[in-house]
């Protein structure tokens, strides 16, 4: 692929890299290298040799957008020592970005940290944050990991697109644009959930823009790390990070409870403490959006009454079947022409799914998606069966990404 942006990462600033990694002892364990590696070298550096070393990192990071990657994995004995991006789902390595030793990747993910990041990252062996690389009006934002791996850190970083994706290019039915949009609903629980790198930070993103454009409100963004920054429009827009601005989702949650919110979004339920806090704000009159990691509308369901106490079980079963208005379930699949294609299953609450999440008769719901198209819900089998026969996928991709492989193999082979 032709590059749109010369290389500049010089040989006089790899040397520099170079020069200070040598001073790195081979003995050290792999605490005592990272301690070496802050005390001895980091801290010790003028700001120009700092700033050489962040344009470095800057300059590899902003590469990445060239070739129309999603995702960077910089250091860790699992690159090989090469830098490694995602394009188009795939992942693979790219030699021409450089070759760079565990230390020299070590040396340079450190100097990406504050020092109370460092704390963070020594107590809890990870860190998630946002990262800006300078340019441009507000500069080139990143969803950033960094993890240990056999004693070396690692590093993922996610490119944080600088527009929100258009509401309606989702197509969505205008039943469940009204379980979506403060204009129609005030109050509910919509669950945006599939697995990582399925799009649902994208998709939650439209749903608040499309809200921050058509309403009058208030909207509370509780996020780990708070990726793409919505500017204030017809809605004013807080932006609180897990860590920086409130200790926890559950914490935030509560909080914005006493802020006069309209809408309340927790970028993910991870917890029953942050369940529990969900439920509260959508029973208490709110709007409350949030994700889950399910690849299902009924598996959602089932995994937030899992994941509170057995005790409590009935309890919130009853308040999600209150509460709960709609779920978008999605995935990001191979489409025939290269690219990714989302593909979605949708559930809009009715009495008759009220009834079986109350009767915990959970199975009984997809059969309900199956037949509610006037209501505007479908499977993930309907909705891949529609993108094969509009030929946007293959038939090995409906069957290999369906939830019920028997489903599928019944509609694409139906006469």
């Amino acid at each position: 692929m032709e590059m749109v942006r010369e290389n500049t990462v010089t040989d006089s600033s790899r040397a520099v890299l170079e020069a200070l990694v040598e001073s790195v002892p081979d003995h050290l364990s792999e605490v005592q290298k990272q301690q070496f590696i802050v005390r001895e070298i980091l801290e010790r550096l003028n700001q120009d040799t700092r700033d050489v070393l962040r344009e470095l990192v800057d300059d590899i990071i902003l590469r990445m957008r060239d070739y129309g990657a999603s995702d960077i994995e910089i250091g860790g004995p699992g690159t090989g020592g090469t830098i490694w991006l995602r394009i188009q789902g795939k992942k693979r390595p790219f030699d021409d970005l450089g070759q760079f030793s565990l230390n020299a990747c070590n040396l340079l993910i450190q100097c990406l940290l504050s020092e109370e990041q460092r704390r963070v990252l020594d107590r809890e062996r990870s860190l998630d944050f946002s990262y800006t690389v300078p340019g441009g009006a507000t500069g080139q934002r990143y969803r950033t990991s960094i993890y240990y791996e056999m004693g070396d850190l690692a590093l993922n970083m996610r490119a944080i697109g600088g527009s929100v994706r258009n509401y309606s290019d989702y197509n969505f039915s205008m039943s469940v644009t009204r379980q979506l949009s403060l204009t129609y609903t005030k109050q509910g629980l919509v669950l945006v959930t599939g697995i990582t790198g399925s799009g649902k930070s994208t998709t939650l993103d439209a749903i608040v823009d499309m809200n921050n454009r058509s309403v009058e409100g208030h909207i509370v963004v509780i996020a780990s790390p708070v990726e793409y920054l919505h500017a204030s429009k017809k809605c004013i827009v807080r932006h609180r990070e897990v860590g920086a601005d409130t200790r926890s989702f559950k914490h935030g949650t509560i909080e914005a409870l006493r802020q006069d919110p309209d809408i309340i979004v927790i970028g993910e339920m991870r917890d029953s403490d942050t369940i529990l806090a969900g439920l509260e704000a959508a029973d208490t009159g709110h709007k409350v959006f949030s994700t889950l990691h399910t690849g299902s509308a009924t598996e959602s369901v089932e995994r937030i009454i899992a994941e509170v106490p057995a005790a409590e079980q009935d309890r919130v079963r009853y308040r999600l079947a209150d509460v709960l208005s709609c779920v978008i379930s999605q995935r990001l699949v191979p489409g025939t022409d290269g690219r990714l294609v989302l593909a979605t299953e949708v559930l809009v609450m009715s009495p008759a799914i009220k009834a079986a999440i109350k009767n915990n008769n959970i199975g009984e719901i997809y059969q309900m998606l199956n037949e509610g198209e006037k209501a505007g819900m479908h499977t993930m089998e309907q909705d891949l069966y529609r993108l094969y026969r509009d030929r946007k996928i293959s038939i090995e991709t409906a069957f290999n990404f369906a939830n019920h492989k028997r489903r599928m193999h019944q509609m694409l082979h139906a006469q």
